[in-house]
């Protein structure tokens, strides 16, 4: 099944590759892969939330926004690539996580990203994967993540 397929029978639609905040490009592709900068959970354009994940967001909405951001990755990585059906799969994902003082569930938040790209891919989306947790992250975002894909 094609991955334009596969996102109309999950009903997802990918949203527009958000514009970068700093001196650099959403996605490269080098050697058979596409490498995403990493992308923050923009919904048109805005954070749903800022904070830290274990204050201000709970756990629960930073894997949403994890999921958000993992779409935001894939768009970015088929605009690179000319076309979403030309993304195979998902080699490496890695999470940050802004964490409060003694949150430890870093895991879990990524695990948003993770899950749907499993969804989309099958066993082409089990990828290796790092979830970290950090102080700050841009424009005070409570997640970040970036994807390296393998091209068709």
């Amino acid at each position: 099944m094609s991955v334009v397929a596969r996102l109309a029978e999950l009903n997802i639609e990918l949203p527009a590759v958000a514009a970068p905040v700093a001196a650099y490009v959403p996605a490269v592709t080098h050697g058979g892969l596409v490498y995403t900068s990493g992308q923050l959970p923009f919904v048109d354009g805005a954070l749903p939330a800022v904070g830290k994940v274990g204050a201000e967001v709970s756990a629960e909405d930073a894997k949403v926004y994890a999921r958000t951001c993992a779409l935001n990755a894939l768009a970015a990585a088929a605009d690179a690539a000319g076309g979403v059906d030309q993304i195979a799969g998902v080699l490496r994902v890695g999470g940050f996580v802004a964490s409060a003082e003694g949150f430890t569930g870093q895991p879990g938040v990524v695990n948003g990203a993770s899950e749907v790209l499993g969804e989309i891919f099958g066993d082409a989306g089990r990828h290796a994967r790092a979830a970290v947790g950090v102080a700050e992250l841009p424009l005070g975002s409570p997640v970040e993540v970036e994807v390296a894909f393998l091209l068709a």
